[in-house]
């Protein structure tokens, strides 16, 4: 609550009201008669430290029992996925705005709607645990530990983007994380080698490696299914179903839509990708499966996504807009986290908004940056080919042109 008085009656006020100033405290405006006006805390607001919420049990697929089917959420926790989902939200609708500004160019993928499963993933592991992923990589790209300046900077092909500028939307990587690839379900495998090299190497870390219900029915997936089960892998293998391959919805394209059960020898569990406790909950349990040496277990993300599959795709041809909104009115996952938040006296409406407007201003910085940083020039084309090498010739178009590669 907003209250304008003037200095001369603030100390009546405060002790007209009795209330102790506290951390989590109502903000007060005071001044008037050309005084500057300040921020005073006057009002203590206790709020809860924790709380406990019911989730959507989860289909199973050879397991006896699944995650738990309720969860506690503490307000620090509360706070963190709420802030970490809006800046995903704000920073794919700022790259869509660059995009259309063709001030970012080539491919680009975006997660919104998508929020809930990459902070909800990010929720259930341990940062040295590895992920790796398919080209709607932005999410993933930034709760594994890169700012939204490095992303979007990599976006508009700047020096001072993650991979340097030559990149782009769909090969981002960070400690840990693998990327970002391009060619559909081509990641799969390579997720299965890193989950072999965890093993290989005697530590206790797991790879979720992801893939979408379009590339599910890839034949490498089943092959990385079959070795990963073999050899009793720690890997997750997680299928992020929004519904839609590239412009396909999964009734059409797949003939069976069960995709937590297409490991067949591997245990499954479906998952509301919408709710991000269902999905950190999930991730949780699926890793500490991992951990104790049994194998390989899938997940299947139940989710959607607002924009179309690419940007050359305005996402209304093979839905309708009634569809979007529909989901955008019931399950989004921002609106879901929040109203749980309010209602449960973890955080304010007001506190919320705060965060939004903190959000917003740090999307807008890194866009000026990503907008205003140089782009690398020509002849660092060959660099950071290899991490620690000596410096080399790489060839160009064409025989006579050189370019030097520096580590």
């Amino acid at each position: 609550m907003l209250v304008n008085i003037t200095a001369a009656k603030l100390s009546l006020v405060i002790l007209a009201l009795a209330i102790p100033l506290g951390r989590d405290a109502t903000l007060l405006s005071v001044g008037k008669d050309g005084q500057k006006a300040s921020r005073v805390l006057v009002a203590s607001r206790n709020f809860a430290n924790d709380a406990t919420f019911e989730i959507k049990k989860c289909d199973l697929h050879r397991l006896e029992e699944g995650p738990p089917v309720t969860t506690v959420l503490t307000r620090e926790d509360g706070l963190k996925y709420y802030r970490m989902m809006q800046t995903v939200r704000r920073m794919e609708l700022k790259a869509d705005q660059l995009y259309k500004q063709k001030i970012i160019r080539g491919f680009c993928h975006l997660c919104d709607g998508q929020e809930a499963c990459c902070v909800g993933l990010e929720a259930g592991i341990n940062p040295t645990d590895h992920l790796i992923t398919a080209y709607r990589a932005h999410g993933f790209t930034f709760t594994r530990g890169l700012s939204v300046r490095e992303i979007l900077a990599e976006l508009t092909g700047r020096r001072g983007g993650c991979a340097k500028g030559k990149g782009g939307s769909m090969h981002m990587y960070a400690k840990n994380f693998y990327g970002g690839n391009g060619i559909v379900g081509a990641q799969v495998p390579l997720g299965a080698g890193i989950a072999l090299a965890c093993k290989y190497n005697g530590k206790d870390e797991v790879c979720l490696t992801l893939y979408g219900d379009g590339a599910a029915n890839q034949g490498q997936i089943f092959e990385a299914y079959n070795m990963a089960a073999l050899w009793k892998l720690p890997c997750i293998f997680i299928c992020e179903n929004n519904r839609y391959g590239m412009g396909t919805s999964v009734e059409r394209a797949a003939a069976s839509t069960d995709y937590y059960k297409r490991g067949d020898f591997i245990p499954g569990l479906r998952v509301d990708g919408m709710d991000i406790l269902c999905v950190r909950e999930a991730t949780r349990f699926a890793a500490a499966y991992c951990r104790s040496g049994k194998g390989p277990i899938l997940m299947e993300l139940q989710t959607y996504r607002y924009h179309g599959h690419s940007m050359s795709d305005p996402g209304v041809s093979y839905r309708t807009r009634e569809e979007i909104q529909e989901v955008r009115s019931k399950s989004d996952p921002i609106m879901l986290l929040k109203d749980r938040m309010v209602n449960s006296n973890l955080a304010s409406v007001e506190e919320l908004k705060e965060i939004d407007v903190e959000v917003r201003k740090e999307i807008e910085d890194a866009a000026q940056f990503a907008t205003a940083d140089p782009e690398p020039p020509l002849e660092e084309l060959g660099y950071h080919i290899y991490s620690s090498d000596p410096p080399f010739e790489v060839r160009g178009a064409n025989q006579w042109i050189k370019f030097k590669s520096v580590s």
